[in-house]
């Protein structure tokens, strides 16, 4: 698995999005990287990590615990949340605290649950995989910028990431919607006993901020923020507003 540390300290791991690598967080590593030592992370299958076999949320929590025998403090985006709670589900005494970047306990509506991507987006993307993979990825990357204050420069930004560490291939792709569909993790998250700082914008379409509603009802320690004007990626639209709140929260835990 791709890892790339940078900077002293306390341990930081960064797990990001489906179909992304590490570099999405180009924008605020440096500030992190002044008071911890930042683990950025290519999940299996994704940037210049290869999938060694089929991608399941399992195997990547297997992959980032093992890559970590020491305790550590965790964001995670989108994807990268879902990984990281459940890791932080399994290893209570590993995980000193969690924060959850955009992201979900179930990503697909299902009849209880309505805040979350309807069935048939997911649908729709799994399918144009398989004939424009390339295009599907772009319009993707719109989907998380819709509805954002700075949509363009989000969507402009998410873009020139989306290769930086080579082509992901069409099989770890669809693996990774099928994990994004098939996920539920709403009754273990009362589980997770570190503190959490969930960061969400209030224009979000993939993780509607019901979800980080209802994940700070759940949770004994959770702290909210809400991005207004901000999307899916409050870390790149509202840069200096997310780095505050962060470095605040990692102090304190």
């Amino acid at each position: 698995m791709w890892i790339e540390t940078r900077g002293r300290g306390p341990d930081l791991v960064l797990l990001h999005g489906w179909a992304m690598n590490s570099t999405v967080w180009n924008s605020i590593v440096d500030e992190l990287a002044q008071h911890y030592c930042v683990h950025l992370v290519d999940l299996p299958g994704h940037g210049a990590s290869p999938a060694t076999s089929s991608l399941s949320l399992q195997m990547m929590v297997d992959a980032v615990d093992a890559a970590f025998p020491w305790p550590v403090q965790i964001i995670g985006w989108s994807l990268g949340g879902a990984v990281a709670a459940q890791w932080a589900i399994q290893q209570q005494e590993k995980v000193k605290s969690l924060t959850l970047v955009a992201s979900s306990p179930c990503f697909m509506q299902r009849e209880d649950w309505r805040a979350a991507m309807p069935a048939t987006v997911l649908a729709q993307f799994a399918e144009a995989l398989q004939s424009d993979w390339q295009g599907t990825l772009k319009r993707f990357i719109s989907l998380q910028a819709m509805g954002d204050a700075s949509a363009r420069a989000v969507t402009k930004e998410l873009l020139a990431d989306l290769f930086k560490h080579g082509e992901p291939s069409i099989a770890s792709l669809a693996e990774g919607l099928a994990i994004l569909r098939d996920t539920d993790l709403r009754e273990q998250m009362s589980q997770i006993s570190c503190p959490v700082l969930l960061q969400y914008g209030d224009r979000d379409t993939l993780t509607p901020l019901p979800a980080g509603h209802w994940l700070k009802s759940q949770l004994s320690d959770a702290k909210l923020i809400v991005h207004q004007g901000a999307a899916h990626a409050p870390f790149l639209s509202h840069r200096d507003e997310f780095l505050a709140a962060q470095l605040d929260f990692l102090a304190n835990n």
